[in-house]
């Protein structure tokens, strides 16, 4: 009896070892203003940075030199990287127009991916990532900041709770005061002011928030129709691209209101659903306003953090790729989803060109 348990013992103490193997990781990309977070997690030890294809070596460089990285870590061919290092997983942080040729290369490889926010600047380029996912059983993800935030979690666990009625009006309200406003790099400033890059201005960089978190809440339900207005209050410094965007999105019992500015007095992430029976408003990452009963006042609460691993997208993909985390398909990370978000998007630029509603059905 007693070898038995020991046998069970030690099977316990290899399975937990193997769970907790760091993910080898490579970085496509340097250009995105996020891509600092990878960098600056030295307490976690989940993932195991094996290499970085970035083409331009100044940004590589500078990057050796603020991080104190190992040169043998850089590449300027992505699929020699792939190759040479074998990651589990590769994480972009390039232009959003690179993913669908990240996932080109890593998906007959066997490679999980995860890419940040949105998924792609064209339908038809999120179908293809799709595709690919499904042909080689691989997962990928989007990194939403909004995806991290308890308040939503929240919001939607009243919503499917029945305490909030059915949903009839949401607002979500994404952006900041500018790119350039902000002081972004000049290399992450070029992408988000190019259209092809991009795929628009702040329609695309803040209004995937809300389309994002709107489908997310819909059960994957797309809209009837997307309508969308844009302009450039700043033509001076963003030419080429929309630095004001409102999108509309039509469902057969509910609207959803999207606005995605860089004219923002201050930065904001915040999204108000109402219902049939109450609303709920979440303020910021942790702060909810509700009103669930029209004869008592409305309510501040503030909520603790979402619980590991959903405070970084860097321990979501490990656990996601080694196992660990199985993600419902309707996640906010999931593809299904977010093909949906880059419908949206593209409809709503089309919306915003001709003037007129675009059809969904």
């Amino acid at each position: 009896m007693n070898y038995l348990v020991t046998l069970l013992l030690l099977a316990s103490l290899i399975t937990s070892g193997r769970a907790q193997t760091p993910l080898k990781l490579a970085i496509a990309g340097l250009s995105h203003g996020h891509v600092g977070w990878i960098f600056n997690r030295p307490d976690k030890k989940d993932v195991e940075l094996v290499g970085i294809y970035e083409p331009n070596q100044e940004l590589v460089d500078r990057f050796i030199k603020r991080y104190n990285l190992d040169k043998k870590l850089f590449f300027s061919d992505l699929t020699k990287m792939l190759d040479q290092t074998k990651p589990e997983a590769v994480s972009a942080f390039g232009a959003i127009s690179d993913h669908i040729t990240i996932v080109r290369a890593c998906a007959p490889r066997k490679i999980n991916v995860m890419v940040e926010k949105p998924l792609a600047t064209t339908f038809a380029d999120a179908k293809e990532i799709q595709a690919l996912a499904q042909k080689n059983t691989i997962k990928v993800l989007t990194n939403f900041e909004t995806s991290w935030y308890a308040s939503n979690q929240y919001v939607n666990e009243l919503y499917q709770a029945g305490k909030l009625g059915e949903i009839r009006k949401v607002m979500v309200n994404d952006g900041h005061q500018g790119p350039k406003e902000i002081n972004v790099s000049n290399e992450f400033f070029a992408i988000l002011t190019d259209p092809a890059k991009n795929g628009a201005g702040a329609l695309v960089d803040f209004g995937c928030y809300g389309a994002n978190l709107m489908t997310w809440l819909m059960k994957g339900k797309r809209p009837l129709s997307v309508m969308a207005v844009t302009h450039q209050n700043k033509p001076n410094i963003y030419p080429n691209v929309d630095d004001e965007a409102t999108i509309v999105l039509q469902y057969p019992t509910a609207q959803c209101i999207i606005q995605g500015s860089w004219n923002w007095t201050f930065a904001r992430k915040d999204m108000e659903v109402y219902g049939t029976k109450g609303y709920a408003v979440a303020i910021d990452a942790t702060t909810v306003r509700e009103r669930l009963d029209g004869k008592a006042p409305e309510e501040r609460k503030k909520l603790d953090p979402r619980p590991a691993p959903f405070t970084d997208p860097f321990s979501v993909l490990a656990d996601v790729v080694q196992g660990r985390l199985k993600l419902d398909e309707n996640d906010l990370y999931e593809l299904p989803v977010n093909v949906t978000v880059v419908e949206i998007l593209e409809a709503a630029k089309a919306s915003a060109k001709s003037g007129k509603s675009v059809s969904l059905k």
